[in-house]
């Protein structure tokens, strides 16, 4: 936990603050504000209300909240993972711009299959998934720099990129699984729903920006 960049546990402090907060500060009809005003509702966009601030900040502050402890304690898990060794070699400010820009793009999947949905969406995944997606550009080449995890290497092309048997490996299962989810495979009736569009946008964001983001791309490219 100690080794883990600052911008990975400030991100990580933030989600769990806000969530302590809603489950033992606030009252069900708090917590049901914050769910209204801070959350993604594709309805909001579509159902002719007017935009206040709340819809308009709502496409990334959706990304730091959660639907229950289960919830979070996998995405933090995957941000440990995925976003150390990317925060190291993006730095603070890109990686913020990396979450930001997921997030949006993420939700902005979601939105375009779902207009109409008034169910509100929450989670860090659509970031998350976005970090994976970054992470197959350097083909997960890592290594402890200073003793701390680091991508390695290039952002690799994208042909070079399907030429790696792990990487690929890693996709096809990663959007098989995805899919199976959406599907519902294996799901319990009273399951929540869960945005699997919304991985797949947050996917394909992070895999084409991180070689837009990447302070040796000057490097890469010679």
């Amino acid at each position: 936990m100690f080794n883990l960049p600052a911008v990975v546990l400030i991100l990580a402090g933030i989600c769990v603050g806000i969530h302590l907060i809603r489950e033992f500060l606030l009252g069900p009809s708090g917590d049901l504000l914050v769910i209204l005003h801070f959350s993604f509702i594709p309805l909001r966009f579509t159902g002719g209300a007017p935009l206040d601030a709340y819809a308009l900040i709502s496409p990334v502050s959706y990304s730091l909240l959660h639907g229950n402890a289960a919830h979070l304690i996998v995405n933090m898990i995957w941000l440990a993972a995925f976003g150390s060794p990317l925060a190291n070699r993006l730095g603070a400010g890109r990686f913020i711009v990396l979450w930001v820009v997921t997030s949006m793009v993420a939700v902005a999947l979601h939105f375009v299959l779902h207009p109409y949905d008034a169910a509100p969406l929450v989670g860090a995944s659509g970031a998350i998934s976005g970090m994976m997606g970054a992470a197959a550009r350097f083909a997960f080449r890592t290594a402890r720099l200073n003793g701390r995890p680091y991508f390695i290497g290039p952002v690799l092309p994208v042909t070079e990129v399907f030429r790696s048997r792990m990487t690929l490996t890693f996709l096809v299962v990663w959007f098989v699984v995805n899919l199976a989810v959406g599907l519902g495979f294996a799901a319990a009736p009273d399951a929540p729903r869960i945005a699997w569009e919304a991985h797949i946008g947050g996917l394909i964001a992070g895999f084409f920006l991180v070689s837009l983001l990447d302070p040796h791309r000057e490097r890469s490219l010679r």
